[in-house]
């Protein structure tokens, strides 16, 4: 279908529709645990390398203890960090705080800085 894939300059970076939602009464409860691979860095930092997705130009860095850990992988945010670590320009790390959950194509609680001068933008939220 033109017109699907992921955006210019992401590579082979896409959103991965995976998560399976079952109805209980009026509340969707997601079930499928997040596949991406986490390297445990410390007590509190967690990494997702670049060789996780082609087209990855920094690894994911999540601020997590092992106690809210699996709570976190219950969506599709860790998907997303891996996501925005696709983007142009991006420096250093795709960043993950502890309140992450999936937003719309950028997780809430992620933070990004990018190098205009190096293909990066600027976003107004």
């Amino acid at each position: 279908m033109e017109g699907r894939g992921p955006p210019p300059g992401m590579g082979n970076c896409a959103p991965v529709p995976f998560v399976w939602l079952l109805r209980r009464r009026d509340k969707i409860a997601m079930t499928e645990i997040s596949r991406v691979p986490l390297k445990k860095l410390d007590d509190y930092r967690w990494e997702i390398p670049k060789s996780y997705k082609p087209g990855m130009r920094v690894p994911g860095l999540i601020f997590a203890d092992e106690k809210i850990l699996p709570k976190i992988q219950t969506d599709q945010s860790l998907e997303q960090v891996a996501n925005v670590a696709c983007l142009p320009g991006i420096v250093r790390y795709s960043l993950a705080m502890p309140d992450i959950h999936w937003g719309y194509g950028f997780p809430i609680g992620g933070v990004a800085a990018t190098d205009p001068e190096d293909g990066g933008v600027i976003s107004p939220g």
